[in-house]
């Protein structure tokens, strides 16, 4: 028995490595392509405010050749049900609505349209939160039943995802590495609960983005753009839909919130920021995490290492959650405790290594040393909604 069960184990991970070459393979080969393609139809990333960190126009639809990835490995490893259509045709309107996001720069309020019905699409093929587990575990109801309410609480986790994803797309590497990260969270656990569907599609979406990320890190030669950002955010909550919404016990409610913490972490904030300042929720601005890096004196890279850490961290809680029940709690609560110390030191402490300097007008200004200001030179300017 115990032979069969290596048998069966090792084909599943045959099946998942299978998965991630293929769709690392295609993305990595047809992003030169891509990159052509977006020169040619005019979707460039001029800098023209502070909120870009680069000083030169850049080609910007690079996602289109993650999704090439991810769709031609998941078409040959992943049987194709009513519920994997749904995703895939939410995705593709997605994937369209970025490339014509990238190319003409949309108003907010259609595209954000737009991506209610492409989760719609997903939610009506079944793809939802029908259940959630109870927090309260002094409740004698280990569930909570949704009911009708499981049609707009997902399409609700679908969109926000979506767009959480894509307002962290601000630096080179950052949104792609960040669900790189998130993607193989999802699969380890996956391959632990024994959703062997949902970790091959989480191979292929972290094969998609390994392949396209040397084109990507700082200083990147081409930006994943609204194409990319979207799309991953899209795909991931689709899937967690699939996977970790259904696993039924306590620990259930809280693994999709640590796997995708980060950009859910900043969307939140970036909603509250701005509607205290009396702005809308989907006006750009640059106080998101990693501005607020870069202002602290960090350069690009090292913002970026500091992000996919604090991913990893959360991503390494949430399978370790799901694993032992002794030391659920102690890393739940360190994770927690090291979320909070980086969300104080970067939201509400003072740029560090900056002192205060008398400029001619005679007004205090801030200064840091040659050493710590930040690359400006360099990076991923997309934020669509923020």
């Amino acid at each position: 028995m115990n032979g069969l069960s290596k048998i069966i184990a090792s084909q599943e991970i045959w099946h998942v490595l299978m998965s991630l070459a293929l769709a690392a393979v295609v993305a990595f080969l047809s992003t030169p392509l891509v990159k052509a393609l977006s020169v040619k139809v005019g979707a460039v990333d001029v800098p023209k405010d502070a909120r870009r960190m680069h000083d030169h126009p850049i080609p910007r639809m690079g996602g289109l050749a993650i999704f090439l990835g991810f769709v031609f490995a998941m078409l040959l490893m992943v049987p194709l049900d009513t519920e994997k259509k749904g995703m895939l045709l939410g995705a593709v309107i997605i994937v369209v609505l970025g490339i014509f996001d990238d190319i003409y720069a949309l108003p907010a309020k259609p595209k954000f349209v737009v991506q209610i019905v492409a989760a719609l699409i997903a939610v009506i093929a079944g793809n939802r939160i029908e259940v959630l587990s109870n927090p309260n575990i002094f409740s004698p109801d280990p569930v909570w039943k949704l009911g009708v309410l499981s049609i707009p609480i997902t399409v609700i986790w679908i969109v926000a995802i979506t767009n959480a994803v894509n307002l962290i797309d601000g630096l080179d590497g950052l949104a792609c590495g960040v669900s790189t990260i998130s993607a193989a969270t999802m699969l380890v656990i996956a391959l632990r609960v024994s959703e062997l569907d949902v970790a091959v599609m989480m191979a292929a979406l972290a094969g998609a983005c390994i392949g396209f990320l040397p084109y990507n890190f700082n200083p990147a030669k081409i930006f994943m753009g609204d194409t990319g950002a979207t799309f991953l955010g899209f795909i991931m909550a689709t899937v967690s839909v699939e996977g970790m919404f259904k696993m039924y016990n306590v620990i259930s409610f809280v693994v999709p919130f640590l796997m995708l913490g980060l950009p859910i972490f900043d969307v939140c904030f970036a909603v509250v920021r701005r509607v205290s300042h009396g702005k809308s929720p989907m006006e750009p601005d640059r106080g998101h995490v990693h501005h607020r890096l870069i202002d602290m004196g960090f350069s690009q890279k090292q913002a970026v290492g500091v992000l996919y850490v604090i991913s990893a961290i959360l991503g390494l809680s949430a399978v370790v959650l799901t694993a032992t029940n002794a030391v659920k709690a102690m890393v739940f609560l360190l994770s927690m405790g090291a979320a909070a110390v980086v969300a104080w030191r970067v939201f509400l402490g003072g740029p560090a290594g900056l002192e205060k300097t008398q400029g001619p007008d005679g007004a205090a200004h801030e200064k840091g040393s040659e050493a710590e200001q930040p690359a400006r030179s360099e990076g991923e300017g997309e934020d669509v909604h923020g």
